[in-house]
């Protein structure tokens, strides 16, 4: 329960922090966010030397809901990272990767879930700032 709780607080500062230091601005940050988070697993899978093809096409999945949110709708972003959330919590049942905390899973669900939902909020209220020229 105790990882779960800390993803949770962990997501709203995320959000929260993004917000106050304008890296939500970019349209690319969320994007960016869920092809990181997605990569954590492949991270895993190479400690361990297991499930490394099956998390390389997970992780291909969530890029590439990252990539067409990116340039069509945030919102599809932020749908890709609630869907990260429900695969942390049936991650262990469908992939096997001794690699992976056991802490992980909650963890990571409790930030994905959170982060999510606040990407999906800011999407359908268009606070999301347009996507930025680069400097």
């Amino acid at each position: 329960m105790l990882p779960l709780i800390i993803g949770i607080v962990s997501g709203v500062s995320m959000a929260l922090a993004a917000r106050l230091i304008a890296f939500d601005r970019d349209r690319s940050y969320y994007p960016t966010v869920l092809i990181f988070i997605a990569a954590y697993y492949v991270f895993f899978a190479f400690m361990a030397g297991e499930g490394i093809v099956a998390e390389i096409i997970a992780a291909s999945l969530f890029t590439a809901v990252a990539v067409i949110g990116a340039y069509t709708r945030l919102l599809w972003v932020g749908i890709g990272i609630v869907l990260h959330g429900v695969f942390d919590w049936v991650h262990p049942h469908i992939i096997t990767n001794s690699g992976v905390p056991s802490w992980w899973p909650a963890f990571c669900a409790g930030i994905d879930i959170v982060l999510g939902a606040w990407v999906i909020r800011m999407a359908m209220t268009r606070s999301a700032a347009p996507a930025t020229a680069a400097v």
